[in-house]
């Protein structure tokens, strides 16, 4: 348990598995810090397809301050951590929420992980993050860690009514953001700490994601292959061998080679130092990722169904979500 530097808090631990082992952790901990405002809950309670608003929706309706932050049970909160986020909440702001990064672990699908979440997915969200601080309405919210306004969520009937959506993170701040609220970012990164780390779980993850981000954001089917390097590279090459008459490989390697050394900057600046890898591994995980990005998204246009914890699920439009009656296994 992390030490955090606020003076008044609650804690509320939700926990879906009755039988789940780290109860017995929770209870220790209560043990430990009796002084703290602490409470858990088990089995959660059904209002809707998403696994994780029905597990939180105990913990909610308990929920007695005036600001909610909801973390994943996966992340390390540092002693600042909240302080910095409520910082952020200024008086016409509704919810602060991290960007994810990765602790530092040992093998190569945590220095995958870690160069994803360092480059390609850093760039979207602080670009993201950016035109909606410029008053441009542009949501790019993670929900591992946001911090909102508790009033605006009840104005809406709760996160019950949230339950439709499987990215319950992104309609929590379009709704707060369609009611005249802004968005903030952190200047802490959400720190994932996960004890899993697999490289096929890694995959599945980036695809079921893609999957909910075409369905919520219909236009992304059209316009997010082209933010990935080697679909952009490919195209901008003929333009300067069209264009300017450029040799055509060599102009792909430069425009390869340009991006790689900026992401390796960009994770550089995310990391605030160098990263705990060398060189050659990042640039053996930097090409798989980039490589396989375009695989992903096909994946992910042709198999819709998503996976998630132990359910199935088919997205409609606008990313309301209906379960499968048979289990399905697909990325």
């Amino acid at each position: 348990m992390n030490r955090v530097s606020r003076p008044q808090f609650e804690l509320l631990f939700c926990i879906q598995e009755e039988g789940d082992p780290s109860i017995v952790i929770v209870q220790e901990l209560m043990k430990k810090h009796p002084h703290v405002d602490a409470s858990y809950f088990t089995g959660g309670k059904e209002v809707g397809v998403n696994p994780k608003i029905n597990n939180m929706q105990p913990g909610y309706l308990a929920a007695k301050h005036e600001l909610l932050l909801i973390s994943d049970s996966g992340l390390m909160m540092k002693e600042d951590t909240l302080s910095d986020m409520v910082s952020y909440m200024t008086p016409d702001v509704g919810i602060v929420h991290q960007m994810p990064f990765c602790c530092d672990r040992k093998g190569w699908p945590a220095i995958l992980e870690k160069v994803y979440f360092g480059t390609s997915h850093a760039r979207m969200y602080l670009f993201l993050g950016l035109l909606d601080a410029m008053g441009l309405g542009v949501n790019c919210c993670t929900g591992m860690s946001c911090l909102m306004r508790k009033k605006v969520l009840d104005e809406a009937g709760g996160i019950s009514k949230f339950g439709v959506y499987l990215a319950e993170d992104y309609f929590f701040a379009k709704y707060i953001q369609d009611q005249g609220w802004g968005i903030r970012i952190s200047s802490q990164p959400a720190w994932q700490n996960g004890g899993l780390c697999r490289v096929m779980t890694f995959l599945r993850r980036l695809t079921r994601w893609c999957k909910l981000r075409i369905a919520m954001v219909p236009h992304t089917l059209v316009l997010e292959p082209f933010s990935e390097c080697m679909v952009l590279g490919l195209v901008a090459s003929w333009a300067g061998c069209v264009l300017l008459h450029a040799d055509y490989l060599t102009f792909f390697l430069f425009h390869t080679l340009s991006w790689s050394l900026a992401d390796w900057i960009m994770l550089n600046i995310v990391q605030n130092g160098p990263p705990p890898f060398s060189k050659f591994e990042f640039a053996v995980s930097w090409l798989f990722r980039e490589v396989s990005a375009l695989f992903l998204f096909l994946h992910a246009v042709w198999n819709p169904v998503i996976s998630w914890r132990t359910g199935a699920y088919k997205l409609r439009w606008w990313g309301i979500a209906e379960p499968v009656n048979t289990r399905i296994t697909v990325m």
